[in-house]
């Protein structure tokens, strides 16, 4: 009953034939340890068969998931459980087709019986159906194994070899049995860390050099295999005589797994120079970009099988060659987090891209495209076509397919330093988009992006169109090497990156002769370089998240001559720069740490006496501007930012119940600092309600010391102003017009306005309705 395809199951079920039944032992011993949680919880049957599993789960109190590839199997289980309620009998594949009709939510009891023994892919299988366990979830595993089993029938079995394999990783493991099966019972995560190991017997000769193949099949995948070593290697080995690395990985490939593949798809990526019980070894990392034939296990003496494995799942693999751990390292930068360092040494090759992706990466990416554009942030169709065809997971491949499809506000982070600070990510998809669409680019633009990471820059190369061009550069030589790599497994080839502080511009030899159409800048600047403006085309677009007073919005500049022209403004964040732009931010702490000012845009002033007011009386002015739910007031925060004397931010940390500002704890609100005194600005619910229209808040002045109320009529007397001259009618709000000069622009050359002064440029903000002091 060895099946190995779908047919072989439909057919046999489709004869009426059966499979063993589900004992009284296995009931017992499912309802013993895994019961239902209070309130009634969700299993999912995974190979369900005929049903009768799913069947008594639902009489426990589950409500079932049943799943099976044949459509035989599922028409007898309605119709032998036809009076079972709260089963939901599903035709899948869980091995190769889309999971989109499982519960997104996850499961209480994730059951396999009799069935994984049948799997391909065994490992890659259980750490999915291992993710899908809620915290204090259940998997079971019902399996025959050798010892019970008769030797004709033994590819049906699993030896002690493979149930430790099956078990490893899980937090708590109960093996029991019911009539000579084996029940697992897993619980906690089911991640074992990958962890690169070498062989214990050293290799011979004086100095050793061989070949890996790394080779992913049609869903993106990886092929390992699981040697009778106990670990999980690549398909490989020594060369032979004048052998060429590309020769020996194809080689190796077809003696060990039965997949040809031509010397001329097979790719030298890097040459890894390591040793082995102290015998020098030299490692080519050959990447095969196509292949044919049938996966077969050749070698038996040496593997037990072949398995392909997702991307993101390579870091939860246990033990894995350590050559082959490297090899997977170089070719998806990031995938095994923290190998030991290696001698690699990169090679420049013309290696086509790869193609390859589950269709439940395709379904994911048309829905983050869909919440994109639903939510307005890419209304052209050549900005929602980049969307739908760049594959954003391949660009994050250490991470799960719905985290890198997130539709939602979430960056993914690629990259920390050795505080667990984030320096480098893929930004959220809404935020990418809205600012390639203010790029405002044609086919045959060629755009320079400053910080690096391959994903937005392929979204712009696919924008700019065969003709275009993107240079994207970063500080950091560990992103530039990721994004080389992933933009060649996945990229168009019309991308180039290269090292360097973007913030001093492109390389010249990079720059087109009359300057970049475009520029982008995906990192927060709280200036912007000079170089930006000169490399970017006279009516060009500069596109950049520009902090001001600390608060950030992604600005699109229009270039004419020296001066840039904001035409669009968004609120958003990044991760700080690094290098040339690099800057601490001046900051005072008050009342041993219950409070910071921030003085993003300036040197600390005094705070001589600011204490002793804190602790003083509290000066109250109500506004009498108020605001729904939903509203955002960003433009009110940049109002006060840039046409207040003295604006600074003051946050908290301490609950507001027990602090003496009343600002939520780790919020913070503008301000403006007096001698020896403090106003500051909050809102206050006014009017409660059932739901978000019925609730509203009012803006309100709080202040402190001599000179408090003074300050808190000056601070009202702005929120006026802005709700009188800057919010609409209809509740959104008018930006300033912006305008940035080269820093020797002289004040006569300014236009009227308020000007906020930076080392490499002069800020004008000209608001409605405002006419500044001279």
């Amino acid at each position: 009953m060895a099946y190995v395809v779908r047919d072989q199951w439909q057919q046999h079920y489709a004869d009426g034939k059966g499979f063993r039944e589900l004992g009284e032992r296995e009931r017992a011993l499912l309802a013993e340890h895994a019961p239902v949680p209070d309130g009634g919880g969700r299993a999912l049957d995974v190979g369900c068969g005929t049903g009768s599993l799913a069947a008594y789960l639902s009489s426990l109190g589950y409500t079932v998931d049943a799943v099976d590839f044949a459509d035989s199997a599922l028409a007898r289980a309605r119709d032998e459980h036809a009076d079972v309620e709260r089963v939901r009998w599903i035709c899948l594949d869980i091995e190769r087709d889309d999971p989109a009709d499982l519960h997104e939510d996850g499961y209480d009891l994730v059951t396999m019986r009799l069935m994984y023994p049948f799997l391909r892919d065994r490992s890659r299988v259980l750490h999915g159906l291992g993710e899908r366990v809620r915290p204090g979830g259940t998997l079971v595993a019902i399996t025959p194994v050798v010892e019970h089993t008769p030797a004709e029938r033994r590819d049906i079995a699993l030896d002690e070899d493979e149930v430790r394999l099956l078990a490893e990783g899980w937090e708590t493991v109960e093996r029991l049995e019911a009539d000579q099966l084996a029940v697992l019972v897993l619980r906690g995560p089911c991640h074992t860390g990958t962890r690169a190991v070498e062989r214990q017997r050293p290799p011979t000769g004086l100095a050793v050099t061989g070949a890996l193949a790394v080779v992913t099949d049609e869903a993106g995948r990886v092929l390992l295999g699981r040697s009778r070593r106990g670990m999980w290697e690549l398909p490989g080995g020594k060369t032979s005589g004048a052998e060429s690395f590309e020769a020996a990985a194809v080689r190796e490939l077809a003696e060990e797994t039965g997949l040809t593949a031509s010397a001329s798809d097979a790719h030298v990526v890097t040459m890894l120079a390591d040793d082995s019980h102290g015998v020098p070894r030299l490692t080519a990392v050959v990447r095969i970009t196509a292949w044919s034939g049938t996966l077969a296990n050749r070698e038996r003496q040496l593997f037990d099988r072949w398995e392909w494995h997702d991307l993101h799942a390579v870091a939860c693999l246990g033990p894995v060659f350590a050559p082959a751990a490297q090899a997977l390292g170089a070719t998806w930068p990031g995938v095994i987090p923290g190998l030991a360092p290696v001698h690699s040494y990169p090679l420049a090759i013309d290696q086509p891209p790869v193609p390859g992706e589950p269709a439940e990466a395709v379904r994911l990416r048309q829905q983050m495209t869909q919440t994109v554009i639903d939510g307005g942030w890419a209304p052209s169709e050549p900005v929602q076509q980049a969307l739908r065809t760049v594959p954003r997971h391949r660009f994050v491949p250490e991470k799960a397919l719905k985290t890198a499809y997130d539709g939602g506000d979430r960056a993914v982070v690629t990259r920390r330093d050795e505080t667990g600070k984030a320096t480098s990510s893929v930004s959220a998809a809404w935020l990418q988009a809205d600012m390639l669409q203010s790029l405002c680019l044609k086919p045959g633009a060629i755009v320079f992006e400053a910080g690096s990471g391959g994903y937005n820059a392929e979204l712009i190369a696919h924008v700019a169109g065969l003709t275009g061009r993107v240079v994207t550069g970063d500080i950091d030589p560990y992103v530039v090497h990721r994004t080389r790599r992933l933009t060649t497994e996945a990229g168009s080839g019309r991308v180039t990156a290269f090292h360097g502080d973007a913030a001093l511009g492109a390389p010249s030899h990079l720059v087109p002769r009359g300057g970049f159409d475009a520029t982008v800048i995906t990192y927060n600047s709280w200036d912007i370089s000079p170089a930006w403006r000169e490399q970017v085309a006279e009516g060009g677009r500069l596109v950049l998240p520009l902090e001001i007073h600390g608060y950030t919005r992604a600005i699109a500049f229009e270039r004419r001559c020296e001066v840039l022209h904001a035409r669009k403004f968004t609120h958003c964040g990044f991760l700080r720069a690094q290098g040339e732009h690099a800057r601490p931010i001046p900051a005072v702490d008050l009342l041993d740490g219950e409070l910071k000012l921030r003085f993003e845009d300036g040197t600390p002033a005094s705070t001589k006496g600011l204490e002793e007011a804190l602790r003083g009386p509290r000066h109250q002015v109500a506004t009498g501007v108020t605001m729904g739910a939903a509203f955002y007031f960003g433009s009110l925060q940049l109002y006060a930012a840039t046409t207040l004397p003295g604006f600074v931010r003051l946050s908290a940390h301490r609950d507001k119940g027990t602090g003496v500002t009343q600002i939520a704890k780790d919020g913070d609100a503008p301000a403006i600092l007096g001698d020896a005194s403090l106003a500051y600005l909050i809102h206050v619910q006014t009017r409660h309600g059932d739901s978000p229209a019925e609730k509203e808040w009012e803006w309100v002045v709080h202040a402190f010391g001599q000179h408090g109320p003074q300050l808190a009529e000056q601070l009202a007397a702005t929120v006026r102003a802005w709700d009188r001259d800057v919010r609409t009618n209809d509740g959104k709000q008018n930006d300033p017009v912006l305008t940035v000069h080269p820093a020797s622009t002289p004040d006569r050359q300014l236009p009227a306005g308020d000007v906020l002064d930076k080392p490499h440029s002069r800020l004008v903000f000209q608001w409605p309705g405002r006419v500044p002091s001279p």
